[in-house]
């Protein structure tokens, strides 16, 4: 198993050339190893020293991250960056980002995952970003309490940023979008969904979602996009018989 494969299989699995020209994340290999063989896989959300130095001493040739080192802009290789990059050189560990594709895919992405945990049933797309909608509504399997809601989402039963029960007291309808989408719940209220799930909340919306009583919650940045990362670490257990390891490196945001 080499990094060349695994681009390949991800790519496979994940749409990371039709983001081209919408994501800003460089998606695929963002540092490449000498070429070695790869015996483990490190997967974590994000990538820093932190996870760098937890995936080296797990074994992993490769890390695969959700957020990236790279995003658009030509960087200047120095302070923190170099750092990371010096570190990846230095144990030939190999990098690997997927971001808006890793947040999209209906069955393996963290809005898939998230849809899924909630209940949602025959999920629809939800959610325009740069005309294309990355994550997903509809009803409920069952109606949840907003505490309900919260307890299927929590990772590792850590509490959310933010709960907001502005709406009904047992929501039957559902939208998700992970991560930093709190502006998208005016679609939300828009299309009346009754529960918007996200991971951040912002100041700028809490009076839009009072008044269209939107129960809303805010997972969490980092709560929210692990699901899709622990997902394809489990793909690539089961089709590619490779061993995989989770880095579990939570920043409370």
């Amino acid at each position: 198993m080499t990094t060349s494969t695994l681009d390949d299989f991800f790519r496979s699995i994940l749409d990371i050339e039709g983001f081209n020209g919408i994501d800003v994340s460089l998606n695929g290999i963002q540092v490449d190893n000498d070429g070695a063989e790869l015996g483990k896989i490190a997967f974590a959300v994000d990538a820093c020293l932190e996870t760098f130095k937890r995936a080296v001493a797990a074994g992993a040739g490769m890390l695969f991250v959700h957020h990236g080192l790279f995003w658009g802009d030509p960087l200047r290789i120095q302070g923190a960056l170099r750092s990371r990059i010096q570190f990846l050189m230095d144990h030939n560990l190999a990098l690997y980002a997927v971001h808006l594709p890793l947040d999209e895919h209906p069955q393996w992405g963290n809005n898939g995952v998230l849809a899924e945990r909630l209940g949602i049933v025959a999920p629809e797309p939800f959610g325009w970003y740069h005309n294309r909608k990355i994550g997903y509504k509809g009803t409920l399997r069952t109606p949840l309490t907003i505490d309900e809601a919260v307890q299927r989402i929590s990772f590792m039963d850590r509490p959310p940023l933010g709960v907001y029960p502005f709406g009904k007291e047992q929501s039957q309808t559902c939208a998700v979008i992970s991560g930093g989408a709190a502006k998208e719940a005016l679609q939300a209220i828009a299309e009346g969904v009754d529960l918007y799930v996200t991971g951040e909340h912002s100041h700028q919306v809490y009076h839009e979602a009072l008044e269209g009583r939107l129960n809303m919650i805010a997972g969490g940045h980092y709560s929210t996009e692990v699901w899709g990362v622990r997902k394809i670490m489990e793909q690539c257990g089961l089709q590619l018989h490779i061993d995989t390891e989770f880095i579990d490196v939570p920043t409370g945001l």
